[in-house]
């Protein structure tokens, strides 16, 4: 019998994304699924829509917009309680390939020490322009990104290997790891939440793996992209957090002056000189924030 995996989109306002999305999930040739939309609080009509076009998915209302962290946790919950053996974290602007999840559960399964498994990603607007061919973290600088990103795929990225990360944008979870570590830090909200997991898999000995032959592709930032500051703000925040978290205190003393330097003084006096004063302020309340937190 195949493994039950929960497929878990977050929605927030974004009913047309989402929708597409789930209409990708019906052609899926894994035998052993079901889909939990996590619905932020969405104003529309993304619910009704939901449940109008695919009854048989259910859908979680959050009530609120509880971020990245704490909407996917509610649903996270839900699927551990229905007797989940993985959940599958998949953006709600994705579009997936029919055997991507098949692809992700037969790596996981081929080892017991794999905890969490991601996909290859290419960008929608460009299907063989890469998004994501698994991630690097440098603690020292507290320094996440892409591998491969922005790259036209020509097979250069078609190994699976072990990865520092896997995008939240597609990533499976064995039901043992959330066991053994718990969810996503909701103090995050949004960003570095599935940089910190990773993270905190690996630290507990599980194997974190990138499958190329596993293929999503992604409308990026569908819906954070129009809302500037809250990329600001939490990417500023967060990088602070998940280096207090994750770095130990040698890489933290070199990422500190690093940090407080380029990303907080550097880009305030920048955003000032150019009359940005909004912008200067959403810097200083993140680093504040990142501090205190």
């Amino acid at each position: 019998m195949e493994p039950a995996v929960f497929i878990i989109l977050l929605n927030w306002n974004g009913k047309e994304d989402t929708l597409a999305c789930l209409g990708s999930l019906q052609r899926l040739d894994y035998p052993s699924y079901r889909i939990l939309v996590a619905d932020n609080g969405s104003m529309d009509g993304s619910v009704e829509a939901i449940r109008s076009a695919f009854p048989g998915v259910r859908v979680v209302e959050n009530g609120a917009n509880l971020g990245f962290a704490g909407g996917n946790n509610i649903a996270i919950r839900q699927a551990l309680q229905d007797g989940a053996d993985y959940v599958l974290l998949l953006n709600n602007d994705t579009e997936a390939d029919p055997g991507f999840l098949s692809r992700l559960v037969e790596a996981a399964e081929s080892d017991p020490n794999i905890g969490i498994a991601g996909s290859k990603i290419y960008y929608y607007s460009e299907p063989k322009r890469l998004w994501y061919a698994g991630g690097s973290v440098n603690l020292w600088k507290g320094d996440t990104h892409h591998i491969g990103e922005n790259q036209l795929d020509g097979g250069q990225y078609d190994e699976a290997k072990d990865t520092d990360y896997v995008s939240g944008c597609a990533m499976l979870i064995k039901r043992q790891v959330i066991e053994d570590i718990g969810l996503l830090d909701e103090r995050m909200f949004l960003y570095y939440e599935d940089s910190d997991y990773c993270m905190r898999a690996r630290q507990q000995g599980y194997r974190v793996v990138y499958i190329p032959s596993s293929i999503v592709w992604h409308k990026v930032s569908g819906t954070t992209g129009k809302i500037k500051d809250l990329q600001l703000f939490y990417g500023t925040r967060n990088m602070l957090l998940f280096e207090k978290r994750n770095a130990g205190l040698p890489k933290l003393l070199v990422f500190l002056p690093y940090y407080f330097g380029k990303f907080i003084a550097y880009n305030t006096v920048v955003a000032l000189v150019q009359g940005q004063t909004a912008r200067a302020r959403v810097i200083l309340k993140a680093a504040y924030e990142g501090l205190v937190r």
